[in-house]
């Protein structure tokens, strides 16, 4: 059973919203064998902590930190080899996590035909996704619907085989035997329609190779 870095609960340690008590308690279930519940309440009030810094609409933050302490507790899972991934981990990085990296993610994921499992973070995460990239992805025939910006987080970047970095500096973790690539992508933010468009087509090309490399087969885009 893992217990991250020696993290111990707090004594009476207190939750914000009762939705996150419940939340670490199925957390704990169905994690059980594997993490410690003192371990999932850190992830659950880390990761509703890190979300409400930016969020603008707090209609979904339960929703988003269930989405995100789960998806962090099997990252972490996957890195500490406790749960095996049959297949290649990539990580998009942006700065915001509100355009490039979502649509990279979410045309990797339609290319790949699940073959790929994808994961997207910000370096400085916005409270909600760029309207003009939620356009042009739909346009595709994709659904942005279940999107939303995420803090990029250390346990993510070690699950991931390949981290796709754009524009986001050097706050990417390096770990050894991952690999690291660059993506030079103008940012979306303030761009017109059109430019947006651009940059999806850059994106998806760059998918393409990405996924020559991995040795996956493109699917067709949905008509």
């Amino acid at each position: 059973m893992i217990n991250v870095a020696g993290r111990k609960a707090m004594p009476g340690l207190a939750y914000p919203e009762d939705y996150l008590k419940r939340l670490a308690a199925e957390l704990a279930e169905k994690y059980a064998g594997v993490f410690n519940p003192e371990t999932v309440e850190r992830y659950v009030l880390e990761s509703y902590t890190g979300l409400l810094r930016t969020s603008t609409v707090k209609t979904h933050l339960a929703t988003n930190t269930a989405r995100f302490a789960s998806d962090r507790l099997t990252a972490l899972a996957q890195a500490k080899g406790a749960i095996e991934s049959p297949v290649p981990e990539v990580l998009f990085v942006c700065e915001q996590n509100a355009g490039r990296s979502q649509m990279a993610a979410v045309l990797t994921n339609a290319l790949s035909g699940g073959a790929v499992h994808v994961r997207s973070a910000g370096s400085a995460p916005i409270g909600e996704l760029n309207p003009a990239v939620i356009a042009v992805i739909e346009e595709l025939g994709l659904d942005m619907s279940e999107a939303f910006p995420k803090p990029l987080t250390d346990d993510v970047v070690q699950a991931a085989d390949v981290v796709i970095t754009m524009g986001c500096g050097d706050a990417c973790p390096v770990y050894p035997g991952t690999r690291y690539q660059d993506w030079e992508l103008t940012d979306p933010a303030g761009l017109e329609l059109d430019e947006v468009r651009a940059v999806r087509d850059t994106i998806r090309s760059n998918v393409l190779q990405l996924l020559q490399e991995l040795g996956v087969t493109p699917k067709d885009l949905p008509a």
